[in-house]
């Protein structure tokens, strides 16, 4: 009887490894796509949020969710369109940036008080969470390092447009989301060197 309750114990060890690496590969592949293609990002982000806000009024209309917890979730899609204004270049400082963080953390405190209160299946819930809190946040964490490999189109005072390139815009050094996808893939298959 404990043997099959340690190998099961096992199994699930090594599926959540391969779920874990299939992700990873995922959300890899995803940035790279997005650093490739950021004005289509740009419009599919914008459209996302569109769609957030259309499930958040259609769930005060014909869901009877609380006014405050749409109200909320409405002017976080508000301040995401903040966010797309100067995409791809989000900065990490800019007080519109930090207003999105403390009101994802907001969002997900109303969220949890209200289901808390409320019962609603488990995929009604998932769903929730998924369109109207993750979706939109996770799709700009992945875009972060979009705008890192971009040719600079302004000159800052004292700042040389070439040097500026070569010094701060090395296609080789990358850093944010692909910097880490890059030392978890090292780490778990190393390249190989060709011997010639």
């Amino acid at each position: 009887m404990w043997f099959i309750y340690v190998l099961s114990w096992l199994s699930l060890l090594i599926q959540v490894a391969f779920v874990t690496l299939a992700l990873a590969a995922g959300l890899y592949y995803l940035a790279e796509l997005i650093e490739e293609y950021t004005v289509v990002t740009r419009r599919i982000i914008k459209y996302m949020i569109w769609f957030s806000s259309a499930v958040l009024v259609g769930l005060y209309l014909f869901e009877h969710f609380p006014g405050f917890l749409v109200g909320v979730g409405l002017f976080t899609n508000l301040v995401y369109f903040g966010l797309l204004q100067t995409f791809p270049f989000i900065v990490l400082t800019s007080s519109n940036f930090i207003l999105s963080c403390v009101l994802v953390i907001f969002n997900h405190y109303l969220a949890f008080q209200y289901f808390a209160e409320e019962y609603y299946l488990f995929s009604e819930v998932l769903a929730y969470f998924t369109f109207c809190l993750w979706l939109i946040p996770v799709a700009f964490f992945v875009s972060l390092s979009a705008g890192e490999n971009v040719l600079p189109s302004t000159v800052q005072p004292g700042d040389d447009v070439v040097s500026n390139y070569f010094t701060k815009g090395k296609r080789g050094k990358r850093s944010g989301i692909l910097l880490i996808f890059s030392f978890i893939k090292e780490a778990i298959l190393p390249s190989r060197q060709k011997i010639y």
